[in-house]
């Protein structure tokens, strides 16, 4: 008979909160960046167009990304609150309900239901408030919205993502500056997909070929109308 492990296991779910908004903010910051270089080189500019747009790209869309998660976030965390409150008020007008009330959430679960209440009872007399959090709404510290944290981690990570892109363009020939800054960001965001795969616990391989996929498309279309618009000119 083997040894039952007396160690925790190792789970992602705490990841949750910052890996979504760095994984946002990093391929965003790459997809973006590069489409935007690919479809102004495109167009026939120069390396300082090229790069001033680039640099524009970068500060814009990191502060577009740190606003709209911290906007986005900050009214998650507000719904949150204002259920925590509404549970708190109901906790002290009616505690023998709500008593009731989280251990039929545990019957539902499957949970007999003597063994329900002694369970219900133990929590409240712990932490009612968060008993009802985590069980009826679903709201816990690991998975609780931190606004300023999705806001400063996506602005970090796009820039961070962004500059792949501008590294390339500075490094390579004008005259192959769509190709190298295409074939870098492609590379950028396939390795940006396995690496969130694994801190996450997912397929590598399947997360690679998604994210490139989309990035490939994003820089085709870019590329596409900046030919068209530098024609045209």
């Amino acid at each position: 008979m083997r040894a039952i492990s007396q160690g925790r296991e190792h789970h992602f779910v705490h990841r949750i909160g910052w890996l979504r908004a760095a994984v946002l903010g990093a391929n965003d910051g790459i997809v973006s960046t590069a489409s935007l270089i690919v479809g102004v080189a495109a167009a026939s500019a120069d390396r300082s167009g090229i790069l001033i747009a680039g640099v524009a790209g970068l500060v814009a869309g990191a502060m577009s990304m740190a606003a709209g998660e911290y906007v986005s976030v900050s009214s998650q965390s507000d719904t949150e609150r204002a259920d925590i409150d509404k549970e708190r008020k109901a906790l002290d007008q009616a505690p023998k309900a709500e008593l009731e009330e989280l251990a039929q959430i545990y019957v539902a679960r499957g949970v007999e239901i003597g063994l329900a209440r002694q369970v219900a009872t133990q929590l409240t007399e712990h932490d009612d408030l968060a008993a009802h959090a985590r069980d009826e709404l679903g709201i816990s510290e690991t998975v609780g919205s931190r606004p300023v944290q999705a806001a400063v981690t996506s602005a970090a990570t796009f820039s961070i993502g962004a500059l792949l892109p501008l590294i390339a363009v500075v490094l390579a020939p004008l005259t192959h500056a769509i190709l190298v800054v295409s074939i870098a960001s492609l590379v950028g965001l396939a390795l940006l997909g396995a690496v969130s795969a694994s801190a996450g616990g997912a397929g590598i391989v399947k997360a690679a070929v998604r994210v490139t996929l989309w990035g490939a498309l994003a820089m085709a279309l870019t590329a596409g109308i900046g030919t068209l618009f530098g024609a045209v000119v």
